[in-house]
């Protein structure tokens, strides 16, 4: 990490104090307490339903809470430094798009000289490791390839907060390594600090400084080795951590 992201990693960016969250009423998480640090990477585990999106939505200004606080870096308040990466794009996949036309989408809402967009989108390609295929059209890229796309369209942002929705959902073993690598790369270099959401537990204990699991209303979470420990995790799911490599069901 740099001078600036070490500067900076003391810093809180994200912080939860008895947070509830739900639709119409409808309570998905209670009293749920987190703190992430700028450069931390927090990787979020549960089983589907388990409030993982949710708590990504109530972050991203999508969804007020029920209950307790919410607070964001001011730097992040705005959003315009926040990125987000779905597990899908919701583009037409009969709509011709080249690689540069959907990755600028990320520029959509931010003021900026043409300039410093073309500067954006050539950074963001390469640190994706697509600046070779920004002419390519879109959908003929294999799915390793489409999944660094849409990190290249949240990087135009030049976020300093990175929420990603299963982005590894679907991809092979070496798509999906490269793709993580490609984040540790940003975290380390940038400061970026990550929201990563996965059933795998295994991704977490390669690549997470700290895990949050989700589970039956409830948030557990703290540094990677703690929270991971196989007592806590067998505490919270019931099941030994050998048993539990997809947390899907």
């Amino acid at each position: 990490m740099n001078e600036a992201a070490g500067r900076a990693a003391a810093e809180i960016v994200i912080e939860a104090r008895g947070l509830t969250l739900g639709y119409r009423g409808n309570v998905v998480l209670r009293d749920v307490d987190l703190e992430v640090r700028a450069g931390e990477a927090w990787f979020l585990l549960g089983p589907n339903g388990s409030g993982k999106t949710t708590l990504l939505n109530a972050i991203l200004g999508l969804l007020a809470p029920l209950a307790g606080t919410l607070r964001l870096h001011p730097q992040l308040a705005a959003r315009d430094r926040t990125g987000f990466t779905p597990q899908k794009s919701a583009l037409n996949p009969t709509l011709p798009t080249s690689v540069i036309e959907f990755v600028s989408l990320g520029a959509v809402g931010l003021r900026m000289s043409r300039r410093e967009r073309s500067e954006r989108l050539g950074w963001a390609l390469a640190r994706a490791g697509l600046a070779g295929l920004a002419g390519s059209d879109l959908h003929s890229l294999s799915g390793g390839q489409r999944q660094r796309a849409l990190v290249a369209r949240a990087l135009v942002r030049r976020p300093h907060l990175m929420l990603l929705d299963e982005p590894t959902e679907g991809l092979d073993v070496a798509s999906e390594h490269a793709l993580l690598q490609t984040l540790e790369a940003l975290r380390r270099d940038e400061g970026l600090t990550l929201l990563f959401v996965t059933h795998k537990l295994r991704l977490a204990a390669r690549f997470a400084t700290h895990v949050a699991l989700f589970h039956d209303g409830h948030v557990r979470a703290g540094p990677r080795d703690t929270t991971l420990a196989p007592e806590v995790v067998e505490q919270t799911f019931g099941v030994p951590p050998e048993l539990l490599e997809d947390l899907r069901v």
